[in-house]
């Protein structure tokens, strides 16, 4: 154990503490709007790098380098794709997703937008939404859990699973006290933390090659980025995602004004681009720096074992900080994103029956944010969970498959209708689960044919249902041009 490290993992830790015991002091009588989505008031830079530190969790650090550390830059499709679906989100997407959910009663979550979009009364594509936000953020939470284990065993040589629920405490704990606005700032310091570490390590270890390293490496078509077309294609897929990601959209959402959105789009897509290509070369430089070493790989450690080597302690204590910045920034906003779905679309409506006042819906919120905590510590735990990057594609996958046609029809299609809406979502949540459990062989990312299988049976039955209601289509109007003042 390396006790300074651990001061300055210690120090970090009591500092994103610190944050959200502020904000619950400070935010004592927010409302349920306040606490889910920080009363639509958050400025550029910190919805922008909140956006970008919340989508790339550990696995940009961990588990995305050392797919290309071990199997060579045809991985590298992933991180175009990602970089395309997330610009085309906030240059498209995100305009109107803020403007749309204002017009469709001030709308504070994704379930909620698409049912007031559609000015229905019907609870069912909430329902359908909870069930899928639960089940996903669970399994995406326990993958950013996994990873702070992996990486306090690493350095501590705390035992994993103890590490995780150290790990799960300090999350739950700001995200329970501070809500939204707590854990957009934390996200903000946290992001600007991983990208400053994403710079100087690669760029350290690139600077203490010996010459002629890249030839050391004998695996064949490592340095292939045409490695075969279901990488292409399966990468490319990822960006797919972006569209209907609730925790990363859901700062679209917040943003105080449409000016303030443009800002934060440029940051935001700057920010997310220069990760993307550092977490390249961080397994690319990884592998020349370590050589193969299959340790590093199972436990996805190219990036800390790079920067124990380089830095003394100190400075890798804080460098390894931004492990867990970025695992702890994904969690903090997974629970949020089901806590706020859970108490608004399914506790106030279904079992409380629009009753209930704006202090019981935190409460439900926050015992929620407590609950799938305990069972994604469950899943981290168990021996045969897989990796983080195979539990994040798979809580990826889901979401993109079932969300991103039915907000991407309800933004830019008139015709879009409510059922069409929920037909989509079950429909490419149910594609996505089936091909990941039947036909991952293929090597096509389940993504791809969920998504497209969504977009389908959304617009089939929106063609085949009723046309919307006058006040429907007026809604959305109104929607469009505010979006483009």
């Amino acid at each position: 154990m390396n006790l300074t490290e651990v001061s300055v993992f210690i120090v970090y830790l009591v500092f994103m503490l610190t944050i959200g015991v502020w904000f619950f002091f400070r935010d004592r009588n927010q409302t349920e709007k306040g606490y889910f989505l920080g009363d639509r008031k958050m400025g550029a830079w910190v919805a922008a790098l909140s956006a970008g530190a919340s989508d790339m969790s550990a696995w940009v650090l961990m588990g995305l380098p050392t797919s290309i550390y071990a199997l060579g830059l045809g991985q590298v499709w992933i991180a175009v794709g990602l970089a395309l679906g997330y610009s085309l989100s906030w240059i498209y997407e995100a305009p109107r997703l803020r403007t749309f959910s204002i017009e469709a009663g001030d709308s504070i979550t994704i379930p909620q937008y698409l049912t007031n979009r559609f000015l229905s009364q019907s609870k069912s594509l909430q329902l359908i939404s909870a069930v899928v936000f639960l089940v996903a953020y669970t399994v995406y939470a326990a993958s950013s859990i996994k990873a702070c284990g992996t990486l306090f065993n690493t350095v501590t040589g705390l035992d994993t699973t103890i590490a995780m629920y150290l790990a799960a405490v300090i999350v739950i704990s700001y995200t329970f006290l501070g809500g939204f606005s707590a854990v957009s700032w934390t996200d903000f310091f946290q992001g600007m933390l991983v990208l400053a570490a994403m710079l100087i390590v690669p760029i350290a270890a690139a600077a203490m090659l010996e010459p002629g390293a890249s030839a050391a490496i004998d695996t064949p078509h490592y340095w292939s980025v045409f490695s075969s077309w279901q990488d292409i294609v399966s990468g490319l897929g990822w960006g797919l995602g972006y569209f209907g990601m609730p925790h990363i959209i859901i700062r679209f959402m917040s943003i105080k004004s449409q000016a303030e959105l443009r800002k934060s789009a440029k940051i935001g897509i700057s920010w997310t681009v220069i990760i993307l290509l550092f977490a390249v070369l961080v397994g690319t430089v990884g592998r020349m720096f370590i050589g193969y070493d299959e340790s590093v790989n199972s436990n996805s450690l190219v990036f800390v074992v790079m920067t124990r080597r380089i830095f003394p302690a100190v400075i890798s204590g804080v460098l390894l900080s931004a492990v867990l910045a970025a695992a702890m920034s994904t969690a903090d906003s997974q629970l949020l994103a089901a806590a706020s779905a859970f108490a608004s679309d399914v506790y106030r409506p279904v079992i409380r029956g629009n009753h209930a006042g704006s202090r019981e819906m935190l409460w439900a919120g926050r015992i929620v944010v407590l609950v799938i905590s305990c069972v994604a510590l469950y899943i981290a735990a168990r021996p045969d969970a897989g990796s983080i990057m195979s539990l994040v594609s798979n809580a990826w996958g889901v979401f993109g498959a079932a969300f991103g046609p039915a907000i991407l029809l309800s933004l830019f299609w008139k015709r879009s209708t409510y059922a069409g809406a929920a037909c989509g979502i079950f429909t490419g949540a149910v594609v996505d689960i089936a091909w990941l459990m039947y036909m991952s062989h293929t090597g096509v990312y389940e993504i791809i044919p969920g998504f497209f299988a969504g977009l389908l049976a959304a617009v089939i039955v929106s063609v085949l249902s009723p046309k919307p209601a006058k006040e429907v289509e007026e809604l959305f109007d109104r929607a469009v041009k505010a979006s483009e003042v």
